[in-house]
């Protein structure tokens, strides 16, 4: 199993136990109120969408990961395309991050 699989695995049940928040309004709802353990945004998202959940995510101290297409982190969460979502569970978090940084993608 590779590490996007298990990725996207550990998003779907992370959704499925009601630990994720997606969408942008959600999502900068989520890390506002303290409550994100972990940020991750679409690759395909717009720039603009990107740095603010990445200024947002430095202030507030949260991981912040970019990772995947619109449509995979929709599928995994089981809802149509997603450019952003925050993960509110530290246990999920901790497994995603150790996934995500064995990909060795740059966090801010």
């Amino acid at each position: 199993m590779t590490n996007r699989s298990k990725i996207f695995g550990l998003l779907g049940l992370a959704a499925k136990a009601g630990k994720i928040q997606s969408g942008e309004f959600s999502t900068e709802k989520s890390v506002k109120s303290g409550r994100a353990c972990l940020v991750i945004v679409s690759e395909e998202a717009s720039e603009n969408t990107k740095k603010m959940f990445r200024n947002m995510c430095t202030y507030y101290k949260v991981p912040y990961y970019e990772f995947g297409g619109k449509e995979e982190l929709g599928h995994a969460t089981g809802k149509k395309m997603r450019a952003s979502l925050a993960v509110q569970d530290p246990g999920f978090s901790e497994a995603l991050l150790k996934q995500l940084c064995s990909i060795s993608f740059v966090t801010d």
